[in-house]
């Protein structure tokens, strides 16, 4: 039994082998074709109703609830509601082009206040700001002083420079005077919470991060272990303060004191920022980077509300049109195909893992 489990385990091995040489050959074929080839367009705005999504969750769900022949008397009268809409809609529009023939002065309803919903999840480099800052112009081309921003933000933080474009960005809606709600249902610390604050009504969820409004640099140094293989490393600038720590060379105590009045120099800008933008909070008690949570963000007032975004999503439905825009990047053929080859063998790799761990330990 053991040899054969043995010839078969051999035999899988070259299938998988053979599976994954072929896949590589493909790979190659595909970026080779797509190499030098420009996409006329590198992505797309993409627009969700959620009040319609919303609508649609809850009548599915009222409709599964009744027996069969309420479903279809439910049915039929949804069938017929739709009909006299789209009569109505009709009748409205021909009116509205027989006025304007006539001269008239065209009366029509007026327009519902627009929420306009985005999300940001932020990583250390705030990668997602290349997105964020695409929707926040498509937005700009429509949106009016009556609307509102909603941004659902999720976020650590990360480098300062990446975090201070993304709220550079969020500014650009505060310059337009347009409301902006940031909504955090986990995290918005550091370079998140740069980006919170800008805000006009920044809502928290009772156990979410706030704060951290501090700087952190940190490098290593392989002086010594250079210096133990008698390794020298040189490094050449110019400019006094070109180079204050270096991760090969020695370092220098005035080179320490010069990089942390550096750091006290970019941290004092993001107390400004933050101080600026929220003016109710104690700028030189928060600003040292704790981070808090719960009642505590409201006693602090680093936020207005606690509150989850979905509640605050699904009570602005009541009154006002939400859409969600989310701009959708196209991917190369070459970058799809890479990832469903890394998907196939990570699921591959986990189903065979799994049996045998359950063939281990006799498990299902």
């Amino acid at each position: 039994m053991g040899e054969f489990f043995a010839s078969y385990g051999l035999f899988l091995l070259k299938v998988i082998t053979f599976v994954i040489a072929i896949l590589i050959v493909i790979f190659a074929i595909v970026i080779a074709s797509s190499r030098g080839k420009k996409s006329s367009s590198s992505g797309r705005i993409e627009v969700t109703n959620l009040n319609e999504q919303y609508e649609d969750m809850q009548e599915a769900l009222s409709l599964s609830l009744l027996d069969d022949e309420a479903h279809k008397m439910a049915l039929k009268d949804k069938k017929s509601e739709e009909k006299a809409e789209r009569k109505a809609q009709k009748a409205a529009a021909k009116k509205a082009k027989k006025q304007r023939g006539d001269g008239e002065t065209v009366v029509t309803e007026p327009t519902k206040q627009r929420v306009y919903v985005m999300d940001f999840d932020g990583d250390i480099r705030a990668s997602d700001v290349e997105n964020m800052r695409r929707e926040i112009s498509a937005i700009l081309t429509s949106a009016t002083e009556d609307d509102e921003v909603v941004l659902r933000l999720e976020s650590g933080g990360g480098m300062v420079t990446s975090y201070g474009l993304a709220a550079s960005q969020l500014d650009r809606i505060k310059d337009k005077k347009i409301p902006l709600t940031i909504c955090v249902d986990k995290v918005a610390a550091s370079g998140g919470y740069m980006m919170a604050c800008v805000a006009d009504k920044l809502i928290a969820a009772p156990f979410a991060v706030l704060g951290s409004i501090g700087v952190v640099a940190q490098i290593p140094n392989f002086h010594r272990l250079l210096k133990k293989f008698d390794i020298d490393f040189e490094m050449l600038t110019a400019g006094k303060y070109k180079r204050t720590l270096t991760m090969f060379g020695e370092n220098t105590d005035e080179g320490r004191e010069k990089f942390i009045e550096d750091i006290e120099r970019i941290h004092q800008q993001f107390k400004n920022y933050v101080d600026t933008r929220r003016p109710s909070l104690d700028i030189e008690k928060v600003a040292t980077g704790e981070i808090w949570s719960g009642q505590d963000v409201l006693d602090y007032s680093l936020a207005d509300e606690l509150s989850t975004s979905d509640a605050y999503i699904m009570k602005r439905c009541d009154d006002a049109e939400v859409i969600h825009v989310k701009y959708k990047k196209k991917k190369p053929i070459s970058e799809r195909f890479s990832i469903g080859i890394q998907n196939t063998a990570d699921g591959l790799l986990m189903r065979w893992v799994d049996r045998a761990f359950k063939a281990r330990f006799n498990i299902g």
